[in-house]
């Protein structure tokens, strides 16, 4: 049994490979999808402040009204201190979400929807988008970063 588990992974990334190949994106790592347990949080805050500041507020504040569309059909950025919903998300989604974009990882659940994130992928690597994720979990209430871990635990686990 575990064998055909091990093939169907090699399978799937292999997969998962040639349709990121294909569609043109930078494939994402092994570590994109696991925190890894090496982050350096004060690269994570100063990248933070040059790349996500400027729509989620330096103190991760978000936007004004984040919660009501605007002309255009997107949302304001949210905040992601512990008022927002960054936390209610496990680390693929975050790590995906600021990688490629809202709408980009947003389909790669079967969801349409354009939110106005941009994707970072091109500009920064792995290793920062999980400093940059790890600075923002660091600032969260207890209670907060557990809910997250718990939702992390269950998406690798498959649920």
């Amino acid at each position: 049994m575990l064998r055909y588990l091990i093939a169907g992974g090699a399978i799937a990334a292999a997969a998962a490979a040639v349709a990121w190949w294909v569609t043109g994106q930078k494939p994402p790592s092994v570590t994109s999808f696991r925190q890894p347990a090496a982050v350096d949080l004060a690269r994570g805050e100063a990248l933070y402040g040059e790349y996500c500041s400027s729509c989620h507020g330096a103190d991760l504040q978000g936007q004004p009204d984040w919660r009501t569309a605007g002309a255009d059909g997107r949302l304001p950025a949210p905040p992601h201190d512990e008022t927002g919903h960054t936390w209610h998300h496990p680390d693929r989604v975050l790590f995906d979400y600021t990688a490629l974009g809202g709408k980009e990882a947003l389909a790669k659940d079967g969801i349409e929807f354009d939110s106005g994130m941009p994707g970072f992928g091109e500009a920064l690597d792995d290793q920062d988008i999980w400093n940059i994720i790890a600075f923002i979990k660091s600032t969260w209430p207890e209670r907060q970063r557990n809910v997250q871990a718990e939702r992390t635990a269950a998406d690798l686990a498959g649920s």
